[in-house]
């Protein structure tokens, strides 16, 4: 992205939608574009530093981003960010499905040419 072009900061939750899984202490959570055109500023900015960031409260040990760009999709593991576990946890959403929620608000700048393939509601 060029900063001379006009660009425009969004959730991301406008740029893709997602699904999330989870085994023992890991949480899955797959980012699928909802265009794509959208698809190179997911991998610019939806990186396991970004993540790891946006996760920052709950202190996982570690980000893993698996890409699969023939789907526009990638999906990203969390190691230890749920608690302990199912079994493990007093925390009320100890699967972690909720947890792609907290990425989705995760703010990304999109070139404001990209707005037409936008999805997902409007604030």
């Amino acid at each position: 992205m060029t900063p001379t072009h006009p660009t425009v900061t969004v959730p991301l939750y406008r740029l893709a939608h997602s699904r999330t899984g989870d085994k023992g202490n890991r949480s899955n959570i797959s980012v699928i574009a909802w265009h794509p055109a959208l698809w190179d500023v997911l991998v610019e900015q939806v990186t396991e530093a970004a993540v790891a960031k946006q996760f920052a409260q709950r202190r996982p040990r570690q980000v893993t981003r698996y890409l699969l760009p023939q789907l526009q999709a990638m999906n990203l593991v969390l190691d230890d960010v749920l608690d302990g576990g199912v079994n493990d946890s007093l925390n009320l959403d100890s699967h972690g499905k909720a947890l792609s929620y907290l990425l989705l608000d995760m703010p990304v700048t999109v070139p404001a040419h990209l707005a037409p393939h936008f999805g997902g509601h409007t604030a």
